[in-house]
């Protein structure tokens, strides 16, 4: 069951919310970590409501209304959102009342609003839907689960609407502690040429992507998810490849038929492994592009893999920033997002025009 996408937001490191332009002006970092760039949330959201929420809450809503907004449905069918981390800032604030407090009764408020499915509770609680609301929970995996949630509730409900959203943050907390796990490049080096250096880590990332999907088409598409995958820890290259080969034999899909390649290459030498090893077997010659040089290494990247294929399709272009080498040189019918995160979570996403 494929599922069309009606519209696609997204806040990131990039200029990228209610921007027209495609990722012309990009962004650069010279740090091990990419921050996005917020937009004046009052503009979408009650001014009362956004004292009361924490950033990757603001986040979320702000592109979750304009998703909504964008696509011309008040309230969706369902609501299905994943994230690796949740609310991070309000969980490091009960932490720290906890032990300030030293561990004496604290007020619940932080941690209420720290639970991970926060996010697409208050998405219902501001739009009054009380329909379907799941939050999936699968670190790298976690925005691919979501993905496949709603593939499924669009096969068995006819006329459809879901709003499908992937979301993670950075705080300072969690970006020290990831740190001191070698996870990110010790000296400063550019998010723009990350793709240059070839040395242990990558760049700390965050954002946020909502997706309108339903199962009726309209000329106002942006393109089609046709079919999602997950792997857990394949044990070599040789059972990925089998597993790759697998997906599309399901879906009928020859690799001949891929027009381009979106891969999850961090600049992190061990990380980036495999991918040049699949480049050189079952996708070699297939064009392919990197995007976390844009919106840094997080779980749920892929959700702003998918924001960026969906405009790819849609406007049959491909930003100056994302090209490195051989491009398709017609029409770009068919993208395959390949990532994995820690060498854990593997995922493939299909789409393609409509």
């Amino acid at each position: 069951m494929k599922a069309y996408i009606r519209s696609a937001i997204a806040i990131s490191p990039q200029k990228t919310f209610n921007n027209p332009a495609f990722l012309d002006d990009p962004a650069e970092y010279r740090n091990s970590r990419l921050t996005s760039i917020e937009p004046d949330y009052s503009e979408a959201i009650d001014p009362r409501s956004i004292r009361r929420m924490s950033r990757i809450i603001k986040m979320s809503v702000a592109s979750a209304l304009a998703c909504l907004k964008d696509a011309g449905i008040a309230n969706p069918d369902a609501i299905v959102t994943g994230t690796a981390y949740g609310c991070l800032e309000d969980t490091g604030l009960f932490l720290t009342n906890i032990i300030q407090e030293n561990e004496e009764p604290v007020t619940p408020v932080a941690f209420v609003q720290s639970t991970h499915n926060t996010i697409g509770a208050q998405i219902a609680l501001l739009i009054k839907c009380s329909r379907y609301n799941n939050t999936f929970v699968s670190g790298g995996a976690s925005f691919e689960n979501a993905l496949q949630d709603a593939l499924m509730f669009l096969s068995e409900n006819n006329a459809a609407n879901l709003l499908v959203g992937a979301m993670d943050e950075i705080t300072d907390m969690s970006h020290v502690v990831l740190s001191r796990l070698g996870l990110y490049k010790r000296q400063p080096v550019s998010n723009l040429n990350l793709f240059d250096t070839n040395s242990k880590g990558t760049i700390n990332g965050e954002g946020a992507a909502f997706f309108l999907l339903t199962n009726t088409s309209s000329p106002n598409d942006l393109a089609c998810i046709d079919a999602v995958a997950t792997f857990y820890k394949p044990e070599a290259a040789t059972e990925l490849r089998q597993l790759i080969d697998s997906f599309l034999v399901s879906g009928s899909i020859n690799y001949s038929d891929i027009d381009l390649l979106i891969l999850g290459n961090n600049g992190d030498s061990k990380n980036d492994e495999i991918y040049s090893q699949l480049q050189q077997s079952v996708f070699n010659g297939i064009p392919s592009i990197n995007y976390k040089h844009l919106c840094g290494e997080y779980p749920t990247s892929t959700g702003f893999a998918a924001w960026l294929a969906a405009n790819i399709i849609k406007q049959n272009n491909i930003p100056v920033v994302l090209n490195q080498g051989k491009i398709p040189k017609n029409k770009i019918n068919k993208i395959l997002i390949y990532n994995h995160y820690q060498n854990i979570y593997h995922s493939l996403i299909l789409m393609s025009s409509c």
